[in-house]
């Protein structure tokens, strides 16, 4: 199951402002799922695939993560990138990179996801395309109910469907050493950085596959249906 790419960043200096009270003393990364720090399920995702090496970029409560790290070895070479809240994904991500990066590919996330997908599939896309970057995408779930018209009669209703013709960030990455060029000092790359590349068109998307599945964690809603399908994710 090793992966060809075995070097991996992880921006986990989030200040989770809309999961608080929970983030008040703590970095989103670090709130609980099924008793254990979403970091913790990121990393041994990470180590199951081989991955040798990975760089936390930290800035909120960096002391935290930093802490649990050293009292909690994981049995791969963890560096620590710090950055400011600030700076965002742009700067967190650039920093990390400039310090610790080595290899001409390798894995970039956000810290408050959680997936299931087969890492070494999207590897092999990265490689055959050859971008400068792979964004992982998902269909989108709606938030809202769907209400089905056939002319001016309702004739039903979806709770919450996912929309399969349209596409969402999964917040994870394969880049290139070539995605230095793009990031910016300060500023997010899903800003700043993707839109010039998808102008250039050096930007691929990766769609998840059937039984791949993929859940971000920006609020106690989402928190709870991690929870829920916490299986499926982990599978």
């Amino acid at each position: 199951m090793e992966s060809k790419i075995q070097e991996g960043v992880i921006l986990v200096g989030g200040a989770g402002l809309r999961m608080s009270p929970l983030t008040e003393d703590i970095p989103k990364a670090m709130i609980k799922l099924r008793g254990k720090p979403i970091l913790y399920w990121t990393l041994n995702w990470l180590k199951k695939y081989g991955f040798k090496h990975v760089v936390l970029g930290v800035a909120y409560r960096k002391e935290v993560i930093i802490n649990y790290i050293k009292n909690n070895p994981f049995g791969l070479n963890i560096d620590f990138s710090v950055h400011t809240v600030e700076g965002e994904t742009g700067e967190g991500f650039r920093l990390a990179i400039e310090r610790y990066v080595r290899d001409g590919n390798f894995l970039a996330m956000n810290g408050d996801e959680l997936t299931n997908l087969d890492l070494n599939k999207l590897v092999n896309f990265h490689m055959e395309h050859r971008p400068a970057a792979t964004i992982v995408v998902s269909p989108m779930r709606s938030p809202y109910g769907i209400v089905e018209i056939c002319g001016n009669d309702i004739v039903g209703f979806k709770e919450k469907p996912i929309l399969k013709d349209k596409f969402v960030s999964a917040g994870i990455y394969i880049f290139s050493c070539e995605i230095l060029d793009y990031l910016p000092r300060k500023g997010a790359l899903e800003k700043i950085t993707f839109p010039s590349l998808a102008e250039k068109g050096r930007l691929k998307a990766y769609k998840l596959g059937e039984n791949e599945r993929w859940s971000t964690i920006n609020s106690a809603k989402d928190l709870s249906l991690a929870e829920e399908e916490f299986d499926l994710l982990r599978e």
